[in-house]
């Protein structure tokens, strides 16, 4: 049988591995940022509904365009938008991917701020863009200077700003955001997959101050949508339209529309949680503090903590117990998602119990 070495693979590929966190079937799962309250009974019958309402028509293509559904992003947003301010996709996965493939490329590079998320350089790599850094502050956050430095010495062509970030849960204000979109004639992306979970404003306030600014949100994490794949972004028109020409055809189904569009609809008993994960995130936050662990100040639904010398073993340790978190980020520490109060009172005791064996490792 043929071996992927056999295959004549782009140069830039070979030795790659494929992304993904671990899928792993145990009792608790805290790896991936994920909203551990699905959809209520009743709202999932009405997703079902609406996809047998959307079937009577899966003999045709979907609307291309997704209108019905950048319409209800648009009110779900605000400050004025309209459907021709959003674009839709498969997750903001392939968000990214069409912003870089539209403004990115050959020749040109993207510029972000380490540690920060996994996939960047990923998105970066399949489309042919340049993949550029610069190191944040200590406590790693971002200040306006440090960006438009590392703007002036690499000249990208687009810059993401992750707020929160991931995986430090750190967020910029949009005062940074603003100082950086008014010095720089880059395409400014604030990633804001996990703004619903952080008490700051939101970019989408400066949208109409700065033409090259967009905003990326998803539905996966405050929606609890992450199996439904949506992401999606707002900024002027003219970025919406450099995004439609790079889309594929019929890029999102006709049964993912449908379902985003009932999610959005009981946008109040879906964001229900949002608070109360935060909290539960906060909570953990200052139960391993008073363990002695170090945790970066997260804004988000999840907490980066350590330091361990060998964060591996904690992590099995973990993991041997029935219980899944992510090794990530800075050398030393270990994330982990909010879940529901049973669940992260089983990983406290499960930190506790095996805290014996990793006390010397804690920095």
């Amino acid at each position: 049988m043929i071996e992927l070495s056999d295959l004549p693979l782009r140069a830039d590929l070979v030795g790659q591995e494929p992304y993904g966190a671990p899928q792993l079937d145990v009792p608790v799962v805290l790896n991936v940022n994920e909203n551990p309250y699905p959809p209520s009974p009743a709202l999932r019958h009405e997703m079902a509904a609406a996809i047998v309402a959307a079937a009577g028509g899966f003999n045709r293509y979907p609307d291309r365009e997704a209108l019905g559904l950048r319409s209800d992003l648009a009110a779900y947003l605000g400050h004025g938008l309209t459907a021709d301010n959003v674009w839709a996709a498969n997750g903001s996965n392939e968000i990214m991917s069409h912003l870089l493939t539209a403004f990115g490329g050959p020749g040109r590079s993207v510029l972000t701020f380490t540690p920060t998320y996994s996939m960047y350089p990923e998105y970066a790599r399949n489309t042919c863009t340049t993949y550029v850094t610069a190191r944040r502050r200590d406590d790693y956050t971002l200040d306006a200077g440090l960006i438009l430095d590392a703007i002036a010495l690499h000249r990208p062509t687009v810059v993401l700003i992750t707020t929160p970030n991931n995986p430090t849960g750190t967020a910029v204000s949009l005062d940074v955001i603003d100082e950086v979109c008014a010095g720089t004639d880059a395409i400014v992306v604030a990633d804001e997959a996990y703004q619903e979970f952080s008490a700051r404003p939101s970019a989408v306030e400066l949208l109409d101050r700065h033409d090259r600014l967009v905003v990326s949100r998803t539905m996966s994490k405050a929606f609890a949508l992450a199996g439904g794949r949506v992401g999606y972004l707002a900024a002027a028109p003219a970025i919406v339209d450099a995004c439609r020409i790079v889309r594929l055809p019929y890029h999102l189904s006709a049964q993912t529309q449908a379902i985003a569009r009932v999610a959005l609809a009981h946008s109040d008993e879906l964001l229900a949680q949002v608070r109360s994960l935060a909290a539960e995130a906060r909570a953990f936050e200052a139960w391993a503090r008073s363990r002695g662990y170090a945790v970066v100040d997260s804004e988000a639904n999840f907490t980066l903590f350590g330091r361990f010398a060998d964060r591996h073993r904690v992590w099995q340790d973990l993991l041997d117990r029935g219980i899944l978190i992510r090794e990530t980020g800075p050398a030393g520490f270990l994330r982990a998602s909010a879940g529901t109060p049973e669940e992260m009172a089983l990983l406290s005791a499960a930190l506790d119990e095996i805290a014996p064996t990793i006390e010397g490792d804690v920095k």
